[in-house]
């Protein structure tokens, strides 16, 4: 039996326009080439692999046939790889980034971040940092609406619609405990039973993006107050107006002098809040970038 052929790259991005568009007339408009071209393309293939990938009939679209559907999904990889190695050589072409800006979750610890950032100034003392703090979504949306090259995003980049478009590196975690001011009725309770936090005010972050809207993450009582920014949630509970999870590396302080109380609920003892450095996949970042990629993911935020 004769092995298969090697198809080219551009037979490939033929065979994908086609399954992606129904047709050979949609490919040739996707891809500026006249419909024989298309067709002449798509036989040449299927002559290298020795399957037939499209059932013909001129009374109907074109559809995979079960070879098809097979190769599909290996084409998408092909082109993901050389689509992800043009736009990796973009990068180094353009040389050193005049300017970097990062979308940064507000569940990192701000000292930790600012050692980072001072060691990123000692590195790259030319390139120019514009950095933006968000909650939840809003890290995401930055990242894939290109106003951020980098993100350092919670969660939630992994369930995002347009998640497929990001790359993600794991960049650790951050444990997430719940609190209230000592005078609050909950830091009373040794241990707090199921339920009682339903008849409080619970202090949530909101997303600034769409990209979240209407989702609750980690809510346990009906009775919310929503706050889009982490200092305001942090005073909001010194003052006692209500209770809600922080990042242990913030509120140890307030834990140590007693300013806050970590409760003992049942149903939340605390929570790992995990961390990925993203980028688009066709917009990878050059030297600076890459360098502060890199150095995220071996950070430790606890």
């Amino acid at each position: 039996m004769a092995s298969p052929g090697t198809p080219t790259f551009d037979q490939l991005r033929i065979f994908l326009a086609v399954a992606e568009t129904g047709s050979f007339a949609a490919a040739g408009r996707r891809l500026n080439r006249a419909t024989s071209v298309i067709s002449y393309g798509i036989d040449n293939l299927e002559a290298q692999l020795g399957l037939a990938l499209f059932e013909r009939d001129a009374t109907r679209r074109p559809t995979l046939t079960v070879a098809g559907q097979a190769i599909l999904a290996e084409a998408r990889t092909v082109a993901h790889g050389v689509d992800g190695l043009r736009a990796k050589a973009k990068g180094l072409l353009e040389g050193l980034e005049a300017e970097l800006s990062l979308a940064v979750d507000v569940m990192v610890p701000a000292a930790q971040l600012g050692d980072l950032l001072k060691s990123f100034q000692r590195e790259f003392p030319t390139v120019s940092l514009r950095l933006h703090v968000e909650a939840l979504g809003a890290v995401a949306d930055l990242v894939l609406t290109g106003r951020a090259r980098i993100g350092i995003s919670g969660p939630l980049a992994t369930i995002i619609e347009g998640a497929d478009q990001l790359e993600r590196i794991h960049a650790g975690s951050v444990k997430l405990v719940p609190v209230a001011a000592p005078d609050h009725p909950l830091a009373k309770l040794h241990p707090v039973p199921p339920g009682a936090t339903r008849d409080h005010i619970q202090l949530v972050l909101t997303d600034r993006s769409p990209l979240t809207k209407g989702r609750d993450f980690s809510v346990l009582s009906p009775r919310t107050w929503r706050l889009a920014d982490l200092g305001a949630k942090h005073a909001l509970l010194r003052e006692g107006i209500g209770w809600g999870s922080m990042p242990l590396p913030i509120v140890e302080p307030d834990l140590v002098d007693g300013t806050l109380v970590r409760l003992a609920l049942p149903d939340q003892l605390g929570i790992d809040y995990m961390f990925d450095a993203i980028y688009r996949t066709d917009t990878p970042p050059g030297p600076a970038g890459s360098w502060l990629l890199q150095h995220v993911a071996a950070r430790h935020w606890a």
